[in-house]
Formats: structure tokens, C-alpha cells, sequence
């Protein structure tokens, strides 16, 4: 996201809305995430172990979701940063120099002799 400005000569001065976020937020919602995922699955242990007298086929689907959750929990948090796909890019192209006209000469160019048969 550029924008031109004309008070300071046309230089593009970019605008960080579209920035990544830090590297302290992404890692405390990553912590986030995770904790939760395993707060679900300590609940699906102990439904399995309330339940397992009580409703069965309730208590093993439970005991599948306490199994696998582990698993999921962590390749969730340790998924790498979003990608930031509007981000400017860092290359920066070197300013534009106007060519330089060559000199006329000196005096006036001599006439070619034309071919007359």
C-alpha cells in the first residue's frame, strides 16, 4: 500500500496497516490456542471416564477426541506466522537520471553528393 504525497518531491511513503503482527502477540495467541485445545481434551478425559459405565459409544468417541487432540493442539500451535501478502516490497530502485542530449556540431553537415546517371 503506497501512496504519493507531493510535498516532499514524489518519494512513495508507505503505510504499515497491512504489517504483520508482532512477534509477542502471535506467540501469546499462539499459547492461546494451544491452552484451550488442552483444557478440551482434560473435559473429553474426564466425560470419557464419567461416562464410560453410563453411555459407551459416547465414552469412546470422547476417548478418541482426548487421544488425537494432543496432536492437533500442537501442530496448530506451532503452525509458523501469517503470511503477509500485501506487505511493500523492500527493494528500493535507484532514482532516475535524465539522459543527456548530445551536442549539436559545429558547423553545418556537408551534402552528400547524389548519384545521377
Amino acid at each position: 500500500m503506497t501512496r504519493k504525497r507531493s510535498d516532499n518531491g514524489g518519494a512513495q511513503v508507505f503505510r504499515i496497516t497491512g504489517a504483520r503482527t508482532g512477534l509477542a502477540e502471535d506467540v501469546r495467541g499462539r499459547q492461546r490456542r494451544y491452552v484451550i485445545s488442552m483444557v478440551v481434551r482434560t473435559l473429553a478425559v474426564i466425560a470419557t471416564a464419567v461416562l464410560w459405565d453410563i453411555e459407551r459409544p459416547v465414552a469412546i468417541v470422547t476417548l478418541v477426541l482426548g487421544a488425537f487432540l494432543p496432536y492437533v493442539a500442537v501442530v496448530i500451535a506451532n503452525a509458523g506466522r501469517e503470511n503477509a501478502p500485501n506487505l511493500p516490497s523492500t527493494f528500493v530502485p535507484a532514482p532516475s537520471r535524465p539522459m543527456i542530449a548530445p551536442t549539436p556540431t559545429a558547423g553545418p553537415a556537408e551534402p552528400v553528393p547524389e548519384d545521377r546517371p
